[in-house]
């Protein structure tokens, strides 16, 4: 399979990435970037594009499955409207044109309680990307909504603080269903998703993510 990466310099990306250029059912694998990750691999090619002209190289989005990792903080996109930017208008357009060239899998990281009619703003705004990416009808089409999600290495406080409250709330017997998530865990998720399911759209929730990610290895995905 050849695989297409949008977002691969993000955390969930980077392991993405990893786990692709160790695969040997993947023969290749094109990212697309904001900045080139300086990685060489025989198999990988980087386009370094501006999403803002996608006309200019939306005809070279092709492969076999698409794993859509892009994605913001509004404190980094600096405002509602950049984050919107970014997280849903940047992969719609995107995934139009990996359908219009032939893509036959569209892999999604959306959130856990995604849904357009949400009354917030971050969990409308993935619930509104899921609906409008299943308009687009790919062969398969998986949408993985994990729990908030630990970064290796993180520096933003507000993450680690999130995460530390989250696993003692899981202690005592609250929230289990939304203790945070190693992105390790949430990639193989989605490389087993890109090669195990059938033609069909489907919406994981964070316990198959987490019982996916968890057999990774002893299903031996490759």
């Amino acid at each position: 399979m050849k695989a297409v990466i949008l977002g691969a310099t993000g955390a969930t990306g980077q392991e993405v990435l990893r786990l692709v250029l160790e695969n040997p059912l993947f023969d290749s694998v094109e990212i697309f970037v904001r900045r080139n990750p300086g990685i060489k691999h025989r198999k990988l090619i980087v386009q370094v594009v501006d999403f803002e002209q996608l006309a200019n190289w939306k005809h070279v989005i092709t492969g076999d499955v698409l794993f859509s990792c892009l994605g913001t903080t509004r404190k980094e996109a600096g405002s509602k409207e950049q984050q919107w930017q970014v997280d849903y208008l940047y992969q719609l357009e995107v995934a139009k044109a990996a359908k219009m060239n032939g893509v036959t899998h569209y892999i999604l990281i959306s959130t856990v309680m995604a849904s357009p009619d949400s009354k917030f703003f971050y969990t409308r705004m993935k619930g509104e990307l899921e609906e409008a990416i299943k308009a687009l009808m790919f062969p398969k089409t998986t949408i993985l909504q994990p729990p908030s999600l630990v970064r290796p290495h993180t520096t933003r406080w507000s993450e680690t603080i999130s995460t530390n409250l989250l696993n003692l709330l899981n202690k005592v017997g609250v929230w289990e269903d939304k203790k945070p998530m190693p992105t390790e865990i949430l990639a193989k998720a989605m490389i087993l998703a890109a090669t195990s399911q059938p033609a069909d759209c489907e919406t994981w929730d964070s316990q198959r993510i987490w019982n996916s990610g968890l057999a990774y290895d002893c299903l031996k995905v490759y």
